[in-house]
């Protein structure tokens, strides 16, 4: 195998590529980035899970393939000067990496006993738009449950329906849920759950632009096209919580919240609130205002925030990173708090009532003063 092709260009691929490489494996094949030169130079990473394959612009003089120790073809091609590099693989597998005036001797292994990434064949195509699915994974990978007891609920549930595409993770404590169009117009019906570990590496592919990606779901697994990267995830199988059931609708109280000054004070709250001892805070809903309270082994905390309308003085308690990851992941300036009872969650949703988006946090119940 030989080829040449800028060192940018391999720096940015390799590092792609060694994000799903296995650390440790019973198979030391996937310890290593599969390199494959034919048309074109393609370098893959894979762990059994997720695999990460991507397209390298590259002149090619000699096809082959051969398996690079990561770290170490990482190491070398990261640090070589900015010039053209220049791989060559013998029979024996014995790789001459130059560039420049540097000059480089290590050992690649075959690829033979490479597993083949899975092949993803699906009925339909789903594009939208980077920045729309990035933000669809930010608003609600957060939530995501970390109980392996229940492990469909470690994923997000896409529903794809027409041209939406919405996005719920749920934990047992809280939910999140986001929503937005694709690209182009679908007539098509599709619902899935992507593993959170997979959801994280694709996010990192992502830019905010409006270039598009892709993705195929199959029966056992989904494949994003990101540019000339193609991450391939393995889907979860069972039955997802169903979130419509379980969101409430039917709120009496409504008021309305600047969501940056609401932050502030549950960030301000949080400074006296143990990770080990997970006190509540108290919140009182008043007319045209809130006031909230803490205790703990730490400290107390007083603050207040104003908002519009009447909580008819309901006192709730919540958890205060769950309600504040749920405040922080809100995309507009202002926020509607819909609240019921003492008893029942907190819904957070869009003041456009457009459905983009709605988080729902669990209470947890108050002591006597």
């Amino acid at each position: 195998m030989k080829f040449t092709c800028e060192k940018a260009i391999l720096t940015q691929a390799v590092s792609l590529a060694s994000r799903t490489v296995s650390p440790k494996s019973s198979l030391e094949a996937l310890e290593g980035i599969c390199v494959r030169a034919g048309m074109g130079v393609r370098l893959s990473g894979y762990n059994l899970e997720n695999g990460i394959t991507v397209g390298v612009s590259a002149t090619v003089s000699e096809g082959g393939s051969c398996i690079m120790p990561a770290k170490l073809f990482s190491d070398i091609i990261r640090k070589l000067p900015d010039d053209m590099v220049s791989i060559v693989v013998d029979d024996n597998y014995r790789t001459t990496i130059s560039c420049g005036i540097s000059r480089f001797s290590i050992t690649a292994m075959t690829a033979e006993d490479y597993p083949e990434l899975p092949d993803v064949e699906g009925d339909y195509s789903v594009k939208m738009t980077q920045a729309d699915l990035r933000k669809q994974i930010n608003g609600t990978i957060f939530a995501v449950s970390e109980n392996q007891a229940r492990p469909i609920h470690t994923g997000c549930l896409f529903e794809i329906t027409g041209d939406d595409v919405t996005t719920v993770a749920v934990d047992g404590y809280r939910m999140a849920l986001r929503r937005c169009k694709t690209s182009e117009e679908n007539h098509i019906t599709l619902k899935f759950v992507v593993p959170s570990v997979g959801l994280k590496e694709l996010e990192k592919l992502l830019n905010d632009t409006d270039e598009t990606v892709s993705f195929t779901a199959g029966k056992k697994h989904i494949s994003f096209k990101v540019g000339d990267a193609v991450l391939i995830c393995r889907l979860l199988s069972g039955e997802f919580l169903d979130w419509r059931r379980v969101l409430p609708t039917e709120n009496p109280i409504h008021m309305v919240a600047k969501t940056s000054a609401f932050a502030q004070v549950m960030d301000r709250m949080s400074l006296v609130i143990s990770e080990k001892v997970k006190t509540p805070v108290r919140c009182t809903f008043q007319q045209d205002g809130a006031e909230f309270n803490t205790a703990s082994t730490v400290g107390t905390a007083h603050d207040s925030c104003i908002l519009s309308g009447d909580g008819g003085e309901l006192e709730i308690g919540f958890n205060c990173k769950y309600l504040l990851d749920a405040i922080r992941a809100v995309p507009d300036d202002e926020v509607v708090l819909e609240l019921s009872n003492a008893l029942s969650p907190i819904v957070l949703t869009p003041c456009k009532n457009d459905g983009s988006f709605a988080y729902m946090v669990l209470p947890v119940r108050l002591k006597a003063e």
